[in-house]
């Protein structure tokens, strides 16, 4: 699956939102995510495994847990594809920086 299928999901971004702040057991995302989307474990647990196939989370065993961290790896893929386009907005962004001076010195 391409890094943008994966992340073109919400319910997965925010696994990873979750996974970026601090490794969590299975059981923990499922708790979070079933709250704030109303799915099942199941389905949940189906997200993970699509995050594990697709090299954005590890999953490690501790006891009878499953330990989840995020591999950003995968996300150099989409820094490469952006890496097109921030040219586009780094100028638009740098030309705004300006009227802004300019907009702060006719006030005084």
């Amino acid at each position: 699956m391409h890094a943008f299928d994966v992340l073109g999901d919400p319910v997965r971004r925010r696994i990873l939102e979750l996974l970026a702040e601090n490794e969590r057991a299975s059981g923990d995302v499922v708790a979070v995510i079933a709250k704030e989307f109303g799915i099942t474990q199941a389905a949940v647990s189906q997200h993970l495994k699509v995050l594990r196939d697709s090299g954005f989370a590890t999953v490690r065993p501790e006891g009878a847990r499953r330990i989840y961290t995020l591999d950003a790896t995968p996300m150099a893929e989409v820094d490469a594809w952006l890496g097109h386009f921030r040219g586009f907005w780094t100028h638009r962004l740098e030309a705004l920086a300006t009227e802004v001076e300019r907009g702060k010195r006719r006030r005084k």
